[in-house]
């Protein structure tokens, strides 16, 4: 797994609307994170930071490549239940009441089936994708209501970005009622980049705007500055946070 050369480049904004930042990142070769917390002041920054510090303590451990999912759904789960235990707290406290805290996540790190591989996992909108030849490709799939409408044929996909109801999550961590991630798994070659993202970028940018940054930012420092900047320039309704990552050495 060491022989896996990776770059990176990661950056956040809080945007022009919001008046916190509530999305977090983790970048810690061959660990990925990014993820965007719900609850506003009653603790959607501590959600979302709660996940990046389970991901960040998996990363320093250090972890079996070979049962990376174990390693990730352990991680998720710790998550969960820090999440849950704040949002009971806070509730005890007379805190947020009528809301829970909670985040989405998308993860990536290096796992090894027989090969160095990309082990992903989604809950929420958040959002992976990959660009390779040129091409951008969404890899998870949003945990949201409007994709179940588009999923179910009772929603043309061309107007899923401006349905009123787009920011509806169907699963995220801190669900009182738990919730499961989807996993998926990549070659390393088959992705020569990898972009992480919270919806404030893939809401502000359409897919061809996300990738012609992709396409012309050569390091991914830069790529991710650019997404980031992009999405504030465009109306920045949201915080904006891009973890773009390049193979750039496979064994």
């Amino acid at each position: 797994m060491s022989q896996v050369e990776l770059q990176h480049g990661a950056a956040t904004d809080v945007g022009l609307v919001r008046e916190v930042n509530e999305d977090a990142l983790l970048a810690a070769p061959p660990v990925f994170v990014v993820a965007d917390g719900m609850g506003g002041h009653e603790g959607g920054d501590v959600a979302s930071a709660i996940v990046v510090e389970e991901f960040a303590r998996l990363a320093e451990a250090g972890y079996d490549p070979r049962n990376a999912v174990e390693a990730v759904r352990s991680a998720l789960t710790a998550s969960q239940e820090r999440i849950r235990a704040y949002s009971e707290a806070q509730r005890q406290g007379g805190i947020g009441r009528r809301r829970h805290a909670g985040t989405t996540a998308v993860v990536a790190l290096l796992a090894d089936d027989d090969g160095p591989m990309w082990l992903l996992a989604n809950l929420g909108d958040s959002r992976i994708y990959r660009f390779a030849g040129g091409v951008l490709e969404q890899v998870s799939v949003d945990h949201s209501l409007v994709q179940e409408l588009v999923d179910t044929g009772r929603l043309d996909p061309a107007a899923a970005a401006t349905h009123p109801k787009r920011n509806v999550i169907t699963r995220a961590l801190g669900d009182p009622d738990g919730a499961e991630a989807d996993f998926f798994v990549l070659p390393v070659d088959a992705a020569e980049r990898l972009l992480l993202c919270s919806d404030g970028v893939t809401g502000m940018l359409a897919d061809d705007e996300v990738a012609a940054v992709l396409r012309e930012a050569a390091d991914p420092r830069d790529a991710a500055d650019q997404l980031v900047a992009a999405a504030v320039a465009a109306g920045g309704e949201d915080n904006a946070t891009a973890v773009v990552i390049d193979v750039v050495g496979v064994p």
